[in-house]
């Protein structure tokens, strides 16, 4: 019996460990949060971030993402189209140069939220520190990044 190597897993990690803040209020910035991965793996930190979203906000049915922060395919080929969480899969897309370092998730409500993604190798202190002005509403204010064409959802796959 042979195994294949482009089966995903689906294991993820305690909803404790998902370093996830939303702004109490309405956001005012230009991200609604912000999100602290503990890699560039996008297909286990996004399949994490589906899997143990707080309840109370919805479910996420697909994500946007900024190529850079991610390793995975290589400049000029597609990105990753679906992620495989373990509530089953999940639609993704991807501006090809995009650098705005954003999550865009969509909830199954049709809400759209706006996350800041803070690199995983960020210094302790630091990511704790964006993570608090996230929960403060301040999560969009460290610099101008073109987010309006999220907006209209055309990523170039």
């Amino acid at each position: 019996m042979t195994t294949s190597s482009t089966v995903l897993s689906t294991a993820t990690r305690s909803p404790e460990q998902l370093r996830l803040r939303l702004p109490d209020t309405e956001s005012s910035g230009q991200a609604d949060g912000a999100w602290w991965p503990r890699s560039r793996d996008l297909q286990l930190e996004a399949a994490d971030l589906v899997d143990h979203y707080p309840s109370e906000g919805g479910r996420i049915s697909r994500l946007l993402y900024s190529r850079p922060d991610w390793d995975g395919p290589p400049a000029g080929t597609e990105g990753i189209h679906k992620i495989r969480a373990a509530r089953g899969w999940v639609k993704a897309g991807s501006f090809p140069s995009d650098d705005t370092h954003l999550m865009v998730l969509t909830m199954s409500s049709g809400r759209r939220l706006k996350l800041l993604v803070i690199p995983h190798d960020t210094p302790a202190a630091e990511g704790q520190k964006r993570l608090t002005a996230a929960g403060q509403g301040a999560a969009g204010d460290g610099g101008a990044v073109d987010v309006a064409r999220w907006d209209n959802e055309s990523p170039g796959d």
